[in-house]
């Protein structure tokens, strides 16, 4: 065969496969379904933020006039949903940091003590005590409830704070005593927070290596020097976890803050939006504008730290 015939077929198949009408394969379908399915589901998970966003920013006529989806009408749009929820919940937000963050920090720090006391040390009855802060993730919280209330009120943490030492902590500047309730929230989210903090960080702890914690005590470093030297650089992820779940869980609580706060001065911003939402009359682009300022600290903390939420849950073995 002369090289004119090669290329002579060659030709022919080119011509040939260029005529050949293209047909989407099962593949190429299939993909057109599953994202199309994707939209679909997202568009119905994403309708009612999109609702309540249109909502904030319409007047009572202008959300009366329109679906709770559909933009606001000419002549219907106002920010006055947000001015009036934001001049509502900024004080309450406020008090929301002062036992939130605090809470958040010390929270993890301790169960990270616990699980290293649970995991790397051996003594008689760590087994027993593992099993104790086990049963407590599993405690219901309205059952605590009653008897929480009265060892606070018998804590008196007003008196004690007047009398620490020399040192009376209602004479000091920007101090007011019903932050004493700050004390009362933040010391019960931690104690009922340590559970399963202790828990994730234990997991993360049993998958450490042994040899490396044997060679350092073989070298005769202490315990608290191996959790300070080794164990805790090796838990940034895991601080990470317990602390955006401390974060979030402690700003969204309101159960714990009905019942422990009876000062309107130190309402956290639960409380606040709970009072917003329930009036007589409903306005509801108040109500969508609070909504979306009382979640906007966690929204802010899940969009920033995802990736490391992920690695680090990842890491917890959980």
């Amino acid at each position: 065969m002369t090289m004119r015939d090669v290329l002579s077929n060659l030709g022919d198949r080119v011509n040939q496969h260029r005529a050949r009408p293209v047909v989407p394969s099962d593949l190429s379908t299939r993909r057109v379904l599953m994202y199309a399915t994707l939209f679909g589901v997202a568009g119905l998970f994403l309708l009612p933020l999109e609702s309540a966003v249109m909502t904030s920013f319409k007047t009572v006529s202008g959300f009366a006039e329109t679906p709770p989806f559909a933009p606001p009408p000419p002549g219907g749009a106002t920010i006055e949903g947000w001015t009036r929820a934001w001049n509502t919940l900024s004080s309450t937000m406020l008090n929301s940091a002062m036992f939130v963050v605090p809470a958040t920090l010390l929270l993890p720090l301790l169960g990270s003590l616990a699980a290293f006391g649970l995991t790397i040390t051996n003594w008689r009855g760590q087994l027993g005590v593992y099993v104790l802060f086990m049963i407590g993730i599993f405690i219901p919280l309205q059952a605590v409830l009653v008897p929480l209330s009265i060892t606070w009120r018998m804590a008196d943490i007003v008196g004690l704070l007047a009398n620490l030492g020399p040192i009376n902590v209602w004479e000091l500047p920007y101090t007011r005593k019903h932050q004493a309730q700050f004390v009362e929230l933040a010391v019960t989210h931690i104690s009922f927070g340590i559970p399963l903090a202790t828990l994730l960080f234990r997991s993360h702890y049993k998958d450490l290596s042994e040899e490396m914690i044997e060679a350092a005590r073989m070298e005769g470093v202490g315990l608290f020097t191996i959790y300070y030297r080794i164990i805790l650089p090796l838990s940034k992820p895991v601080f990470v976890v317990v602390m955006i779940l401390a974060f979030t869980t402690i700003w969204n609580d309101l159960l714990f803050a009905l019942v422990l706060v009876s000062s309107p001065a130190a309402e956290p911003v639960t409380v606040g939006f709970a009072s917003l939402a329930s009036g007589m009359v409903r306005e509801f682009h108040v109500t969508m504008a609070a909504g979306f300022i009382t979640a906007m600290p966690t929204l802010i903390v899940y969009l920033l730290f995802t990736r490391q939420f992920a690695e680090g849950f990842a890491q917890t073995g959980v």
